[in-house]
This record gives C-alpha cells, structure tokens and sequence, in this order.
C-alpha cells in the first residue's frame, strides 16, 4: 500500500513541485487547494483534491482521521497581507491548528514538514564570516517573516506529532511569478537596483528543496529546524548577469534612490485596495545587505545536495519559460 501524503499549498508555485516529487517517490497524494484555487496545472497527475477548512481544527481532524495519512507537508501560506494580523492569522493560526488536528486525531502520522521561510530567521551583517554561522536569535525585519517565525514557535510546544521545520531561502523555478516580473523587465533592456549598496543574496532551486522535504519526512529526527539554499551566495548582480548571458541580453543598470523607492512604496500602499506589490515592509527584505545562511546542519542529519547551483537552475527556468511560452 502506498504511503499517504497530505500536501496544502499544492496549486501553488512550490506546491506544484512537492507534488510532483511525491508523486515521484511512489507516494499517494491528497493535493489540499481552496475551491477557487486554479488546479488546471494539477489535473494531469494522479492527486486526490480535498478541501480543508484551515480555521477549523474539527475539520482538519476530520480530515486526518478520514485519510489516515502517514506525511503531512504543509506548504500552504500568504506572502502578501495588508496587516501583521492578517499573516498571522494565515501563516501561523493555520498551521497551530494543523498541527494540533494531526495530534488530536490520534492518527499515527510518521512526520509533519512546515515550509518556513529564511525570513523567519531574518537577515545578517553583510560582513558575516563565511560560511555564515547558524543565527541563534532571529530577527525577522518584514510582517511576513514574523508570522513565520510565530508558525515555528507554535509548533515548537506540539510534541504529539514529529515536526521538521524547512526555512527555504529564495526560492525560484518553472512556475514562480515573482521573479519572472524581473525576468520580463531584463529582456526589456532594463536592469533596476534598490539603491548603491552591497548585497550578498542565496538561493534555492524548487526541485532541491522538494527533494530536501522528502528527506525530511523519511529521516530519523523530529523537532529540528533547517535553513535550505543551494550552498552558495551571490552579489546582487549575480541573477542578472546569469539571465542575460543565457539570453544573449543586454541591459541599461540604474540603481533607483532608496527614498524615492520608499515614497513610491508609500503611496501604492496608500492607493492599493489589497496587499501592493511593493510597500515599505517588502523594502525591508529586498535592501537588507545579507541573506546568506549556511547549511551544514541538513547536510550532515538528512544527507542533502542540492543539485542546482543559480546558473544550472536558471538555465532549467528560463527553458521552462520559452517552451511555454511565458515570454
């Protein structure tokens, strides 16, 4: 009998990635997506939908206790919210009441994986000794990076179900929208910096963290934390320089005033009926001057190698992206 998997956020970006790697490894998967959610990218994999009520810990047990699932890999999240309560209320609340679901309904589940994110730990000084330490006391500087850390200390007090915790750095891949707006803005002639200053950036190839996931859910070791990325770190020019030379672009660099930035972020929040694109926290992430993290500890407990570094992966993405005609 296959091992039964429960994977929320599955219409996702990530989602659709930890999908497909269970799928891989032979699991049968209950894909959970809103019932407004666009599965069109879903409905050629064999995956079971279902629908759960994340603000109802008797619908979430009900749920479990339905499907009996052995896995539970909770992707599902918000990263963009008009207030710190309302990522709270999604990013942690939820995944409190997963948790506590999965535990009440006495269903022997063999372990839990919450996607995190870097942003619960928070940026570094940019002059960290290399490779970086592990961060002993995280700093979140954005409202979205605070929810997650919430997410992670609520799950810190579960101790009737196995939990590993994933925090993902940039993560980027076929199907990822947010960085596929710089993608665009490149191939129009256009290559736009965040003010003056050094950056190191990390990132994450999609199919390395899915694969980093299923490690956890197999591996020997519960109530532990790790950082993902692909091992490196990179300048701020690093992704452009990658896209343009695979691309064959050539591209006008401006560095954009900070203030002029912040007032611009202003005033889309102002004018913004929902979550803006850009807005004073998001500045928080995007100029913080060192977002490296190391890796060591997941390589030694769960064996982990990413396989991509940013020049191999991107040359996947932007493949993925001209053969389906995104650009």
């Amino acid at each position: 009998m296959k091992p039964r998997i429960l994977i929320t956020g599955a219409s996702g970006f990530v989602g659709y990635h930890l999908v497909e790697t269970a799928l891989d490894a032979g699991m049968e998967v209950y894909a959970a997506v809103r019932a407004s959610s666009n599965v069109s990218h879903l409905k050629h994999l064999p995956v079971n939908f279902v629908y759960p009520d994340f603000s109802s810990k008797d619908d979430l047990k009900d749920l479990i206790v339905k499907y009996g699932f052995d896995y539970i890999i909770h992707g599902a999240g918000i990263t963009k919210a008009k207030s710190l309560d309302e990522y709270n209320r999604v990013n942690a609340g939820y995944t409190l009441n997963l948790a506590v679901a999965a535990g009440e309904s006495r269903v022997p589940i063999k372990k839990f994986v919450f996607i995190s994110s870097l942003a619960a730990v928070g940026p570094i000084a940019y002059n960290a000794s290399w490779p970086v330490p592990d961060v002993e006391k995280p700093q979140p500087v954005t409202s979205y990076g605070k929810s997650k850390l919430l997410a992670e200390e609520y799950l810190g007090v579960i101790s009737d179900v196995p939990w590993v915790i994933l925090r993902p750095t940039a993560v980027y891949g076929p199907r990822e929208r947010d960085l596929f707006v710089l993608f665009k803005t490149y191939r129009r002639g256009l290559e736009p910096y965040m003010g003056k200053g050094a950056q190191w950036l990390s990132f994450v190839y999609v199919k390395d963290l899915a694969q980093a996931a299923l490690l956890a859910l197999t591996a020997p070791v519960s109530g532990t934390v790790y950082n993902i990325s692909d091992g490196n770190r990179y300048d701020r020019y690093a992704l452009a320089d990658v896209i343009k030379q695979y691309l064959k672009l050539h591209t006008f660099r401006v560095h954009l005033p900070l203030p002029v930035i912040r007032t611009v972020a202003t005033i889309m929040e102002m004018v913004s009926r929902g979550a803006p694109l850009l807005n004073r926290d998001k500045l928080n992430e995007l100029t913080a001057e060192n977002w490296d993290c190391n890796i060591e500890k997941i390589r030694q407990d769960l064996g982990y190698r990413p396989v991509y570094n940013l020049e191999k992966g991107m040359r996947e993405t932007l493949d993925w992206y001209t053969t389906n005609k995104w650009f």
